[in-house]
């Protein structure tokens, strides 16, 4: 016992000396006598870490994602804003939660669809499914939306915002803090829907994104990248088929973003056989954007040797 009460007293005048100093040591080192065997004492030596009064004060800055856009009740808060391409977005994880529990199966991927922008991708999901944040951050938006149903709208600490639409029950409020992983409803089929699906929407500071870019949707629910550059290609339907998955060219830096910049548009010289068909599964784009870049119709007929500018 009276060993005990020693050692106490003696770590506790040592602690107090070091505190005092600017500089301290990593650690302090106590032998402690813990049975004596014929008149010579077994001694044990403990080692307790220190920290610095440096360590102790360090405060990890939080990010204050509420500063700017900031609207509980407008879906799309960001107006009139213009964003420099090619846009950078961080990560800290290297995973996602999965919005579902079962298996993902993506029934339409972002891009052109029937004629309109599909500005999303659909995970098949029955009515009353629980639908969960995919990463952590703050409610913005949690109500009814024209075409998207009951919408909950997560803005997460990078920036980035997901949609969870055509909900059948909503079960958060704007301004909840969320952690990955956690309950934001249930999947239903309200709005513009037709059959019950979860619409799951990436989108930065008011640009839409191919979440396909960001997320690899299969069973690793793996985040592509830490550090993801994104370019104009990778927020426009209009470039992508939402029948298949878009090739992937991810850019991790911004030098290769910006050198991708110049090789999205390439000519192309009509041959024989060619369709729009053919042409858009070939060079991994959509009939209606050849359309639209080379302001002619879906039943124009192609002549051998016509050019047609392709944005890839």
């Amino acid at each position: 016992m009276k060993h005990i009460f020693f050692c106490f007293a003696f770590l506790m005048s040592a602690m107090c000396s070091l505190a005092q100093e600017d500089t301290l040591a990593t650690s302090i080192k106590i032998k402690l006598p813990t049975s004596i065997l014929k008149k010579k004492a077994i001694v044990n030596e403990i080692e307790i870490p220190l920290i610095s009064k440096k360590e102790s004060l360090t405060i990890i800055p939080k990010v204050n994602i509420k500063a700017d856009y900031w609207n509980t009740t407008v879906y799309s808060p960001y107006r009139n804003t213009i964003t420099e391409f090619p846009l950078e977005i961080t990560f800290k994880d290297s995973i996602y939660t999965s919005p579902v529990a079962h298996k993902k199966v993506i029934t339409s991927r972002y891009g052109w669809r029937k004629g309109r922008p599909h500005k999303g991708i659909d995970i098949d999901l029955v009515t009353g499914d629980s639908v969960v944040s995919i990463l952590s951050g703050i409610v913005r938006f949690a109500r009814y939306s024209r075409g998207h149903g009951k919408t909950v709208v997560v803005r997460h600490y990078n920036g980035l915002e997901t949609t969870y639409a055509h909900l059948s029950h909503i079960a958060v409020k704007a301004n909840d803090s969320l952690t990955t992983g956690q309950y934001l409803g249930k999947g239903g089929n309200t709005g513009n829907s037709r059959g019950s699906h979860l619409h799951l929407v990436a989108s930065y500071k008011g640009e839409y994104i191919h979440p396909d870019y960001l997320f690899n949707f299969d069973s690793s629910n793996t985040i592509r990248s830490e550090d993801i550059w994104v370019t104009r290609k990778w927020t426009r339907p209009s470039y992508h088929s939402s029948k298949r998955l878009s090739k992937l060219n991810l850019f991790e830096t911004k030098e290769a973003a910006l050198a991708s910049i110049e090789k999205q548009r390439k000519v192309y010289v009509v041959k024989s056989g060619d369709t729009l068909s053919r042409i858009s599964l070939r060079n991994n784009t959509t009939i209606s954007s050849i359309c639209r870049t080379n302001k002619i119709k879906k039943t124009s007929t192609l002549r051998i040797g016509q050019k047609l500018v392709l944005e890839l």
